[in-house]
């Protein structure tokens, strides 16, 4: 029998986390430009806007990578002190 709660939980999960790296990364790449811009007012605010944005996007496609892969989330429970 299919879990069709759970499929919906999954497939909001995966539409969110989509969406929020590419609006991550999206919104990093259009700092990054605005850094360079001759006339910007305050470029090194966003170059700092676009690192920490890029970091983001790292930071949950790691994420994702290690809820992915079975040895990283047993290694990352463990870290945590979760029995798995």
């Amino acid at each position: 029998m299919i879990d069709w709660f759970g499929f919906v939980i999954v497939a909001i999960v995966t539409l969110v986390g989509a969406v929020f790296v590419v609006t991550m990364y999206s919104l990093g790449v259009r700092l990054d430009a605005v850094s360079d811009d001759p006339e910007a007012n305050s470029p090194g605010v966003a170059k700092f806007g676009s690192y920490v944005c890029f970091g983001f996007s790292i930071l949950a496609v790691v994420a994702g990578i290690v809820l992915i892969v079975p040895p990283f989330y047993k290694a990352a429970m463990h870290v945590f002190g979760v029995e798995v």
